[in-house]
């Protein structure tokens, strides 16, 4: 491609993705599942720092199936997905007793699973029945749901952990349509009023352990790029977002990893960032290329990496703990250079990603209720594994806003502590539900998706 169209080509895309993000700002769009600061910040956001089944609860409204999928945000749409099973997942209040249970009926093994929130280890069972796989669009005032679409209905080729199910991609939008993945059952493209534009299947994953599927699809321009590491050939692939026609695909050398891409801007150009056990790689979203790649992390790759201050922020916690910091301005191969600013061998998440705000790089400590702060510049400790007294377990990302720090726990529990680095609790919160879902900040509102509900949190 000649200099001149590329230049062309990121001009456009930029202009494309900041008009995007613009609506952020006056808290009228969430359009992925961390927001628009690719950090894990709210930036703009005043929600609620205290709240209860009976306080500061605007709405909150039930919907059909089970999912994990952290909602997303355009204007006064709210959008999730969820997954009708052929037969129904037991009731939010007996999750934790059936998934012991099935932890029991496997073994008894806990690997990779989270010893005081549930989660075991290994799929379940190949299904016999189908499942109903859904697109619900929820009005953001009332929390009524405005339109429902069934993207398919099917018997699922294998089955899914104990501790999630068969919807926990999110969607992303551009503002005009809405990207949906439900992996191997395919990739659904609508308008914002749940009209299908199209639809594309890439066949089905063989996930390890038949863990089941995750990552989330992101937009980086015109176009969408999809992360398919799994048990057989893995590949990265990004399609025209208007037609769903295939741009590029490259193969990767690579296991399961459930890390949905990040797209990132530097020094005018588009980098799409993917994180996993052999090599995290960044991509460009035109061509496929490899702009730079590092070896370091753990298996299992599954939090989604930040940015800031030139760099970005990886980590892994499975069969070990690996933090690294990497110049975005890398470029090749930069294992063990001076590309990686730092890297540590602690405190590092399983499912959970991080969050950057300032110089203060926050983590949970594998899936557990532990909290660290990392000084994002050195990789040296303001605090390291402070206990998060009384929750059990997280699988939830947190977010920061508004000067605090908001820590989701997998039993309800939301600890709302200051953004700073020393260690303070400001405020703990509890919801009769489960939580696994990450919570998402506009404005003055808090959007929570729990097992039995999505909350709307909100002062009068």
């Amino acid at each position: 491609m000649k200099s001149a169209h590329r230049i062309h080509f990121y001009g456009l895309t930029l202009f494309l993705l900041l008009s995007r993000a613009a609506p952020a700002e006056d808290g009228s769009a969430w359009p992925t599942w961390r927001g628009t600061s690719g950090a894990g910040i709210a930036p703009g956001a005043q929600p609620p720092i205290t709240w209860s089944d009976t306080k500061n609860i605007k709405w909150k409204a039930s919907v059909p199936g089970y999912g994990f999928s952290t909602p997303i945000v355009w204007q006064d749409q709210i959008f999730l997905l969820t997954a009708v099973e052929g037969v129904a997942p037991a009731a939010s209040s007996d999750v934790a007793v059936a998934e012991e249970a099935a932890r029991v009926q496997r073994g008894g093994g806990e690997r990779g699973g989270d010893r005081r929130g549930g989660g075991g280890f290994g799929g379940g069972p190949k299904p016999t029945k189908p499942s109903e796989f859904l697109v619900i669009a929820l009005d953001r005032q009332t929390g009524a749901i405005r339109w429902q679409k069934t993207a398919r209905k099917e018997v699922p080729h294998e089955g899914h952990h104990a501790s999630h199910g068969y919807a926990s991609a999110s969607p992303v939008t551009d503002g005009e349509r809405l990207y949906v993945s439900f992996g191997s059952r395919g990739l659904f493209c609508y308008d914002l009023e749940g009209n299908l534009k199209w639809e594309k299947d890439l066949g089905d994953m063989r996930t390890r352990g038949g863990f089941g599927e995750g990552a989330s699809p992101a937009l980086a321009g015109g176009v969408l790029i999809v992360n398919w590491d799994h048990e057989d050939q893995s590949f990265i692939v990004a399609l025209d977002k208007k037609t769903g026609a295939e741009v590029w695909r490259k193969e990767r050398d690579e296991r399961s990893s459930w890390s949905t891409p990040l797209i990132v801007e530097h020094e005018g150009r588009l980098q799409a960032i993917v994180s996993a056990t052999n090599r995290t790689r960044s991509y460009d979203p035109l061509t496929g290329e490899v702009i730079w790649e590092a070896g370091g992390m753990t298996a299992n790759v599954i939090p989604t990496p930040v940015v800031g201050h030139g760099n970005v922020y990886l980590m892994s916690g499975f069969q070990g703990r690996s933090i690294q910091a990497i110049k975005l301005s890398s470029r090749g191969d930069v294992t063990d250079t001076n590309n990686i600013v730092w890297s540590v061998r602690h405190s590092a998440p399983y499912v959970p990603s991080p969050v950057l705000s300032g110089d203060r790089l926050y983590m949970s400590k594998s899936n557990d209720a532990y909290l660290a702060c990392l000084n994002a510049h050195t990789g040296e400790s303001y605090y390291q594994d402070q206990a998060l007294e009384g929750m059990r377990g997280i699988y939830a990302s947190p977010i920061a806003a508004n000067g605090y720090l908001y820590v989701v726990g997998r039993e309800g529990m939301v600890m709302v502590l200051k953004d700073s680095s020393t260690f303070e609790i400001v405020a703990t919160n509890i919801l009769d539900d489960r939580i696994d879902a990450s919570p998402v900040m506009l404005g003055k509102e808090l959007f929570i998706r729990g097992h039995k509900y999505v909350y709307c949190i909100a002062e009068p």
